[in-house]
């Protein structure tokens, strides 16, 4: 995405997820005027430092200012929570989730109140990715959106031609 990739941009604004875009605006704004160039001295090495934390700060807010690029940014974070080992407490079957066709999304409400969320496009990567076992049931580890519970959603193949075409 940018230079900021292996940061959490969440924490370079020193916000967290589930704030909301005013809030995330609000942090960037008191974050650009302590770190911006035009509001420090010439150039030594602390101005330096001022000037890379503002060039974070910066890159954080386009990226999560951005209705879009945040959506993104979150299922790629998501993906790389995913890459560690959790357990999975159950496992949930694609049709049982609700489909948001506006956002192209399926959820399922966790215990803790929160949202295991697939997109369409995670799901169609999955298919093609294990289209060679046509009648093999498919899944995927989804964790919840706020807790540290995971699921294993799973699908049938013939089910899945039936949502994806």
């Amino acid at each position: 995405m940018c230079a900021a990739q292996d940061l959490d941009l969440y924490e370079v604004l020193g916000a967290s997820p589930s704030d909301s875009v005013q809030q995330l605006r609000h942090r960037y704004q008191q974050l650009a005027l302590q770190y911006h160039p035009d509001r420090l001295g010439g150039g030594s090495s602390e101005t330096e430092s001022a000037v890379r934390k503002f060039l974070e700060v910066d890159a954080a807010w386009k990226i999560l200012g951005d209705q879009n690029s945040r959506r993104l940014y979150d299922l790629q974070r998501r993906a790389q929570e995913l890459k560690q080992d959790r357990p999975v407490d159950s496992t949930v079957s694609l049709e049982d989730m609700t489909w948001d066709g506006g956002e192209g999304v399926f959820s399922h409400t966790c215990r803790c109140g929160g949202q295991f969320s697939i997109s369409e496009e995670e799901v169609d990567e999955e298919v093609q990715r294990t289209r060679q076992d046509e009648e093999e049931e498919r899944g995927v580890l989804v964790c919840c959106d706020t807790c540290s519970l995971s699921v294993l959603v799973s699908w049938s193949s013939g089910w899945t031609a039936q949502v994806l075409k």
